[in-house]
């Protein structure tokens, strides 16, 4: 019978893949926290609707990508979630989130897309999102600029830059949208088929375009900054001013645009060469309509996410590496007496703080030695039917030369604590 294999483009993280995971899982927690944000969690799964209306049914992830199906018991269309932003603001709708005030909250999770795998991407891949509910900038959108600039630091990557633009509000897009439409109309015999038919019901989208035969057209395309009414720019240009008022360098990106159709002024995407054509490891804006958009009160918002994927490349392509957590003592046990009695002084053990492997499926001491000393322990902790008697233990150090000596258990503890790891206590 063949073997049953992973779903293509979804991953398995392994024992020995975790650590980095766990590092980086810890290091933005406390990034986080620094800044004020709570943590929020939303379903993976959610009605289609809400893909559709937000991100906008014009789009490549509405269009292509997402892993949509009716439930067999009511009829109704589901979809796994691509993107977090528009889950958290159904959350904050439904449960009355910004009714006492601006929320700045965070998640984390898998996402789903039905894309080619490849290099940093995936269709399982996973995200953390942070919003800030209610806030109306630009200073909270240049809040979230100066973080990522911060959280890079203590990743310790240096190759990543910001890319800024200003999309305007909706005068200025429909402005804009009239003078886009007459330039591709003037060149339409040189657009690909989704431009063609983006041209007609999104053209902005068509700025998006990955396919390399449009990039000459693209870039010749008029740029929307030269329509931003005077709010739209005022805004912009305060971005620009906290921004250098912050010491973190930018550059104007004048055809980004992003994928999702809910963004209005700021966008933003930090950048990097050293992955590739994915090189997008970090990506948001405002989009002050979407609450509206989906069935809420009027509320601004912006908020970005991070692929956590590409972070993790970006960290190993520098050199950035995280140790697995080692135990610090083994238990080699063996005899009746002294194998009931190990069981007894691990959970000891635990209850000082200690990190503890109990061995199990007997072996001789020998082989269990053998076992402690490629776990990584700094100790080994001998029990036999003797030590179970004078309920004692003999510790012998795995790590570096010294005398096996045989202990209370509670001097035993002493002896292999480690100062350098801070230990909470269960008991």
């Amino acid at each position: 019978m063949q073997a049953i294999q992973a779903v293509r483009g979804m991953n398995d993280v392994l024992p020995d893949q975790s650590p980095i995971w766990e590092s980086f899982e810890q290091t933005v927690r406390d990034w986080l926290a620094c800044y004020g944000y709570r943590n929020m969690r939303m379903p993976v799964l959610e009605k289609t609707d809400l893909f559709v209306r937000s991100i906008g049914e014009v789009t490549d992830i509405v269009e292509k990508e997402m892993y949509t199906f009716v439930d067999q018991l009511n009829g109704e269309s589901l979809t796994l979630r691509p993107e977090g932003t528009a889950s958290c603001v159904r959350a904050a709708i439904q449960h009355n989130l910004v009714y006492s005030g601006p929320r700045r909250v965070y998640y984390w999770g898998p996402m789903f897309r039905h894309e080619r795998p490849q290099k940093g991407r995936f269709r399982q891949f996973h995200q953390v999102g942070v919003e800030a509910l209610g806030f109306a900038g630009p200073d909270v959108d240049a809040e979230h600029m100066v973080m990522g600039a911060r959280l890079w630091k203590r990743l310790g990557l240096e190759d990543v830059s910001l890319e800024i633009n200003s999309l305007g509000d909706a005068e200025s897009r429909a402005r804009y949208r009239d003078r886009l439409v007459a330039y591709l109309e003037a060149r339409i015999d040189e657009l690909d088929e989704d431009s063609k038919r983006r041209l007609r019901t999104n053209p902005l989208r068509v700025l998006d375009s990955k396919n390399p035969a449009m990039r000459t057209i693209v870039a010749e395309a008029p740029q929307l900054l030269d329509d931003l009414n005077d709010g739209s720019l005022a805004s912009f240009d305060k971005l620009q001013s906290l921004l250098r008022a912050a010491n973190v360098s930018f550059t104007i990106n004048s055809r980004l645009v992003r994928g999702l159709d809910y963004y209005n002024d700021a966008v933003y995407e930090w950048t990097t060469k050293r992955l590739g054509a994915q090189g997008t490891v970090c990506a948001g804006g405002r989009y002050d309509g979407l609450f509206e958009q989906i069935g809420g009160k009027p509320a601004p918002a912006c908020g970005f996410a991070m692929g956590i994927e590409r972070l993790l490349a970006l960290m190993a392509d520098v050199g950035r590496e995280a140790a697995a957590r080692t135990p610090d003592v083994y238990i080699v046990h063996a005899g009746d007496a002294g194998n009931r009695f190990a069981w007894t002084v691990a959970e000891d053990f635990r209850d000082a703080g200690l990190d503890v492997v109990l061995h199990c499926g007997g072996g001789s001491f020998k082989s269990q030695m053998k076992r402690a000393d490629n776990s990584g322990a700094r100790f080994a902790a001998i029990i036999g039917d003797d030590e179970a008697q004078s309920e004692q233990v003999s510790v012998k150090a795995l790590r570096e030369t010294a005398e096996q000596k045989k202990l209370a258990v509670k001097d035993a503890a002493v002896l292999m604590h480690d100062p350098a790891r801070k230990h909470g206590s269960d008991g």
